[in-house]
């Protein structure tokens, strides 16, 4: 029999955590995050982590489980995600996946394979960072978009690391990741879901995205990435290419003021906000929830998620 799931997706700043623990007290469900920088131990502020007392006794999964040099992955995430919805279940509870990387939630949902291994050349890979290192971010990008266009739409020129990985599978196969993963989509979910995406206006969004950066660094960002700097992270770390970290570590080097940093993070925020809304565009089986179309009336919205759960013998 297949397992229940809940997806609450959207792109960053439209309100998933509250919305996800609104329905969680609703449906006795507990909440699995789907994000990339909210496993990370001491990165609070710049993640926009759900802080305890937000929990209002749900209980979350994936959050403060890896040390900042520790390496997350997608396939990290989907091992850490099928035994936490098998716990959930275990407990005669639903299972809620909350959060906006899209490319996770996909891995997850449909069992994509991601073999390392495939198309790999570590060689080609180490003339590909070099390259990234002497000619930029810029250079590399532009290469993709020749080969790949559709990947370079999704992903931002600065994740070297995907950038990298996208090249080296070209060169490898002859074939662009994007085709290989569009195969691996085809596969069906072995789970019994319901994939909501949460969404506004883009003003709205991006009017938020602004407020929420002024917060996080009255909150105490640039102090927080200071310490992180202490403990020895670098702008290499994996954890430390996050939003709003990266920014800060270069204007804690001297690289940019902190004006610039701020500026940097609210903008490239709004760029990842619509590379998300791409994302999900892109993916099947998604019921669009606009907040608008419900007067952004919580209780409005819970309902109508609530409907579809029953509908779909969720709930």
């Amino acid at each position: 029999m297949a397992l229940p799931l809940v997806i609450i997706a959207g792109p960053t700043a439209v309100g998933k955590s509250d919305f996800a623990i609104e329905l969680a007290k609703r449906i006795n469900g507990e909440i699995i995050s789907a994000d990339s920088m909210q496993v990370y131990k001491g990165m609070d502020i710049g993640s926009a982590k759900v802080t305890p007392e937000e929990m209002q006794g749900i209980r979350h999964y994936l959050i403060d489980i890896l040390d900042p040099k520790d390496e997350f992955s997608v396939a990290v995430f989907k091992e850490y995600a099928k035994k936490a919805i098998e716990e959930i279940v275990s407990h005669g509870k639903i299972p809620i996946i909350a959060g906006g990387t899209g490319f996770y939630i996909q891995a997850l949902l449909y069992d994509i394979d991601f073999t390392e291994s495939l198309g790999e050349n570590p060689e080609y890979r180490s003339f590909l960072c070099h390259e990234y290192e002497e000619k930029g971010a810029d250079y590399l990008f532009e290469q993709l978009k020749k080969v790949d266009p559709d990947t370079a739409e999704i992903i931002h020129k600065n994740d070297e690391k995907r950038v990298v990985r996208a090249l080296e599978f070209y060169h490898e196969t002859g074939k662009p990741i994007s085709v290989h993963n569009k195969e691996q989509y085809e596969k069906t979910s072995n789970y019994n879901f319901a994939y909501f995406v949460l969404n506004d206006y883009r003003e709205k969004i991006y009017s938020k995205i602004d407020e929420r950066v002024d917060i996080m660094v009255e909150k105490g960002l640039v102090k927080e990435v200071e310490m992180l700097k202490d403990k020895g992270m670098t702008i290499k770390d994996v954890s430390m290419q996050g939003l709003g970290y990266k920014e800060i570590l270069m204007y804690l080097s001297g690289d940019i003021s902190l004006k610039e940093a701020i500026y940097r993070i609210k903008r490239d925020s709004r760029h990842f906000a619509k590379r998300q809304l791409t994302w999900f565009k892109r993916e099947r089986d998604v019921i669009w929830l606009n907040r608008y179309d419900y007067d952004y009336d919580l209780s409005k919205l819970l309902d109508a998620s609530i409907g579809v759960l029953k509908d779909k013998s969720i709930v």
